[in-house]
């Protein structure tokens, strides 16, 4: 495989991120019984983790290309080993805190520079859809990975044992692991510098100058929706089970926690190869259409289902097992239209970008969360999932303009 070594070392890198992400739920239990904290001041740990990735990515994108991809990768890896060894040493609230503070500070600098390394690896548009696609489905496994992992520390513990923390000892082995590879791999980054010297303040403003540009305020509108959906409907599938399917707890989380990351998974890794020999936005609207398809199957499924006094797996509802299914189809419209946008720039221009991309994708993630909860408290479940079938037909339309904004892009980047 063309440089396998480079991609190995993204790809893990990515992978340990996800774990440490994702772990928030887990963590916000375990600091509840541990603790003895409300569901209020254990809330404040998604937001350092999720206010510390956008804050940061906004200021520091735009000059992670004079600092070097690698290094960068390099001292967020570091960065979140020390803030690892620090959980069993320090057991605390406030070192759970300032684990996911460091670990979003960390994504911050790893998002832009895998994104950006990306383009300086692929030969082509459908090399990096694909190469984007492969990516985006290891993370999926990460976040697979990291819930069996915790949950093998935290199962049998009672509510006062602190011996779950011993988990971020594996986690800095891994990430130590990880630098390993990244150190001993060589990335030439030449193409990402400006070919004449500029001010940091310049770098800058051309980030914030991309905004205006078609094909990024078309992006941002797609990318914008598109997790708006996605954070819609994972947020909130456990509460769908269990309040409009009569699903018990512990079933309602594992298929929301399982059955639908696990689907975005297969759907990016198996798109991946589909990416390789199919243009992107062919294959983006089939997707779509099936999405909106599935949605309009099911929710009548869901409807009038009457509560088992002991329900099993063999006996929920249909409707439970056929909805995560549509993260199958979701799965390769985040890697492929952020694989489009950073096609169409200029290498020198892909750091910029993505800083834009984890921006908007953390603000459309919190915007679908609130709405669908929102919708779903006032008007019900199933009111609250029909309504995402707008979105849903949003992002089939913000996706014509933004197809023809990235070849005129394209073709001015080529004249």
């Amino acid at each position: 495989m063309h440089n396998w070594r480079i991609k190995l070392s993204l790809f893990l890198t990515y992978f340990m991120f996800a774990i440490l992400l994702n772990s928030v739920g887990t963590v916000i239990l375990q600091v509840i019984r541990n603790y003895d904290l409300t569901h209020t001041q254990a809330a404040i740990l998604e937001a350092f983790k999720d206010l510390s990735i956008a804050g940061v990515s906004f200021v520091v994108a735009s000059f992670l290309p004079r600092l070097g991809f690698k290094k960068s990768m390099i001292a967020g890896l570091a960065l979140v080993t020390l803030a690892a060894v620090a959980q069993p040493i320090f057991p605390s609230f406030l070192a759970s805190k300032l684990m996911f503070m460091a670990t979003g500070v960390a994504f911050a600098f790893v998002k832009v520079s895998v994104f950006a390394t990306l383009g300086l690896i692929t030969s082509d548009r459908r090399e990096h859809a694909s190469t984007m696609n492969l990516l985006e489905g290891t993370f999926m496994l990460g976040v697979l990975t990291g819930g069996v992992l915790f949950g093998r520390f935290v199962e049998g513990l009672g509510p006062k044992d602190s011996a779950w923390l011993n988990v971020y000892w594996v986690l800095a082995g891994l990430c130590t692991l990880t630098i390993l590879i990244l150190a001993t791999t060589r990335i030439d980054e030449s193409k990402a510098r400006a070919e004449t010297p500029t001010r940091l303040a310049d770098d800058f403003l051309g980030m914030i100058k991309l905004v205006a540009e078609p094909v990024a305020y078309v992006f941002i509108l797609s990318v914008f929706i598109y997790v708006l959906i996605e954070q819609g409907i994972g947020s909130w599938l456990p509460t769908f089970n269990k309040e409009v399917l009569g699903m018990p707890a512990d079933m309602s989380i594992k298929t929301g926690a399982v059955i639908y990351p696990l689907a975005i998974a297969v759907g990016r890794l198996s798109a991946g190869a589909v990416m390789s020999r199919f243009s992107w936005y062919a294959v983006l609207n089939v997707c779509i259409v099936l999405m909106a398809g599935l949605m309009l199957l099911v929710l009548p499924l869901a409807a009038n289902i009457q509560p088992q006094a002991h329900m099993s797996w063999a006996t929920a509802p249909v409707a439970a097992f056929v909805l995560p299914l549509i993260g199958l189809f979701m799965a390769p419209i985040y890697p492929a239209i952020n694989s489009a946008v950073l096609s169409a720039l200029p290498t020198r221009s892909h750091a910029a970008m993505t800083g834009l991309i984890v921006i908007f994708s953390a603000l459309g993630g919190t915007t679908g969360s609130l709405i669908t909860g929102r919708v779903f408290g006032a008007f019900g479940g199933q009111t609250a999932f029909y309504l995402l079938l707008i979105p849903i037909g949003g992002i089939l339309i913000t996706l014509y303009f933004f197809r023809r904004a990235t070849l005129r892009a394209a073709e001015a980047q080529a004249a």
